[in-house]
C-alpha cells in the first residue's frame, strides 16, 4: 500500500541522523490525564464553570500541550492573575499526582535504548515549569539520558511558536535536515513544524485525527506501534546516524 511505504519512508530523508528531541508531557509520560485531573481539581475548589467538572473536550481546547499564560488566558480571559495564580497552584497538585502515579508511555524504554545505541544526541523541549520537567524526567529514569532540556519558560516565546525546538537545535550543534521530534500536542507539532523538522505524533491523549491537523509526518499509538519500528529500521538502511558512537 502506499501510505505505508510513505510512513515507512517518512523518516529515510535524515540520514545520517544526528539527533532526536522529545516534548515532555503526554509524549515521554502519560501525564494528561494528571494534568486533567489536577485541573479539575482547582477548579472545582473554586466553583468554576458553575460546579461542572471540565470535560475532554474543554481540556484539548484549552490546556494541552499549551504555556501556563495561555491557558491562564483562555480560563479566565477577563482575570488574567487570577489564571496566572491558578494555574501555579494546579502546578502543586500535579506534582502530588505525579510523584503518586506517573508511568511511562508503553515502548519508551525500546526507544531510547535505540537512541543510546546509535549515539545520537537528545534534547527534552517542553512548555512545562522546570520544577515540572525536572521531577517527570527524573521519575522516569531519564535524567543522565537528555543532553539538555529546553523549557518554554526560557524562550522569548514557548510553542507553539518554533524557538524551543530551534534553541534545542542550536544548544546541541546538530542540523534540523538530520533530526526529528516526538510530540503530542497540536501545539507542540506546529512548533516542530514550524522549525523545520518532521514530527511523530504521539496519539496518548489528543486523538490522531486531530493532531493530523498539525501536519505530522505520521502518527503513532505510542512508542512500541510497528509503524514507528518500520520508519526507524528503513532511516537505519539509508545510512543510519550521524553521531559518534562513544563507549
Amino acid at each position: 500500500m502506499a501510505s505505508l511505504y510513505n510512513v515507512k519512508s517518512s523518516l529515510s530523508g535524515l540520514a545520517p541522523l544526528e539527533a532526536v528531541l522529545f516534548d515532555v508531557d503526554g509524549t515521554l509520560c502519560d501525564s494528561d490525564s494528571l494534568h486533567h485531573q489536577a485541573f479539575s481539581e482547582i477548579l472545582l475548589e473554586i466553583g468554576y464553570n458553575g460546579g461542572v467538572p471540565i470535560d475532554d473536550e474543554f481540556f484539548i481546547k484549552n490546556i494541552a500541550g499549551k504555556h501556563n499564560h495561555d491557558i491562564a488566558r483562555a480560563i479566565f480571559p477577563d482575570d488574567f492573575e487570577r489564571g496566572l495564580k491558578l494555574t501555579v497552584e494546579k502546578e502543586v497538585v500535579f506534582r502530588r499526582l505525579a510523584s503518586e502515579q506517573l508511568k511511562p508511555v508503553e515502548g519508551l524504554y525500546k526507544v531510547k535504548k535505540w537512541i543510546e545505541d546509535r549515539g545520537l544526541k537528545r534534547a527534552a523541549v517542553t512548555n512545562a515549569p522546570r520544577p515540572n520537567a525536572e521531577l517527570m524526567i527524573s521519575l522516569l529514569g531519564l535524567s543522565d539520558f537528555f543532553d539538555v532540556l529546553i523549557l518554554g519558560d526560557e524562550c522569548d516565546h514557548a510553542k507553539p511558536h518554533p524557538e524551543p525546538y530551534l534553541k534545542a537545535l542550536e544548544v546541541l550543534k546538530v542540523s534540523k535536515d538530520h533530526t526529528f521530534i516526538f510530540e503530542d500536542s497540536v501545539s507542540g507539532i506546529k512548533a516542530g513544524v514550524a522549525a523545520g523538522m518532521p514530527v511523530v505524533g504521539i496519539a496518548t491523549r489528543n486523538p490522531a485525527q486531530l493532531l493530523m491537523e498539525a501536519k505530522p509526518i505520521f502518527t503513532i499509538k505510542d512508542y512500541a506501534d510497528p509503524k514507528l519500528w518500520e520508519a526507524l529500521e528503513e532511516l537505519d538502511k539509508k545510512g543510519g546516524n550521524g553521531a559518534t558512537n562513544e563507549a
